[in-house]
């Protein structure tokens, strides 16, 4: 998978993909990230990439020149499965996206900023857009970053055991169930019996049931939608 981030503050997104699971992922040649600074793309010497919206109104809008000369350059050297634009009125990012988003073999995401990005560069070039929550950050590098996560550890091989995926929280709408580990017994709270005595069947059954009490507890929303 190659990742290409679009984005006029590439030193933000440096640090997620220097640690932990990115990195491996990276160095075993899994997948590629590469940032692409968009005032590298700006028509004049101030390398100016925003400008004030039409109609009036606080705020700026990035421009759409340079984002078009990027998203040009970047088209020509390959085929793109998506084009992502990282928007607080996207659609809530959820594990179904971040699925499907992992098949994929060549992606651009583009992050927003300001007031977000002219809407004819929405138009002509974005095949989906996506937000991490109904909040506004200063940028989408953080939300760039969240997504890139979500979608890099579901690649087969990037982590330890592939099957730690595949029983995460959201995989199959339920949460996922409690966990333990040693010791067994912590300030006079035992680890249920039930994980220690071998019996695997019983256990799963467990785990299940576990995981429906606590979405019905903590997100009922999501045994609706089921």
């Amino acid at each position: 998978m190659r990742i290409d981030i679009i984005t006029v503050l590439p030193e933000l997104l440096k640090s997620p993909f220097e640690a932990s699971i990115l990195k491996r992922a990276i160095e075993k040649g899994l997948v590629e990230v590469h940032m692409h600074n968009l005032r590298d793309y700006a028509s004049n010497k101030y390398k100016q990439v925003d400008d004030y919206q039409f109609g009036g109104g606080a705020g700026m809008v990035l421009m759409p020149e340079p984002i078009d000369k990027c998203m040009q350059q970047l088209s020509s050297e390959r085929s793109y499965d998506e084009i992502i634009y990282m928007t607080p009125d996207g659609s809530t990012l959820n594990q179904q996206t971040a699925n499907t988003l992992s098949l994929k073999e060549n992606m651009i995401i583009l992050c927003g900023h300001y007031k977000g990005v002219d809407q004819r560069i929405r138009d002509l070039w974005i095949t989906r857009e996506v937000s991490i929550g109904d909040y506004v950050l200063s940028g989408g590098e953080l939300g760039a970053a969240v997504l890139c996560d979500a979608i890099i550890r579901l690649i087969p091989g990037v982590l330890n055991d592939e099957t730690s995926a595949l029983t995460d929280s959201f995989q199959d709408q339920l949460l996922a169930p409690p966990v333990y580990t040693r010791p067994r017994e912590f300030k006079g709270m035992k680890v249920p019996e039930v994980l220690t005595s071998g019996n695997f069947e019983k256990i799963e059954a467990w785990r299940e049931a576990e995981a429906y009490r606590r979405t019905a507890e903590r997100r009922p929303d999501l045994l609706d939608r089921s």
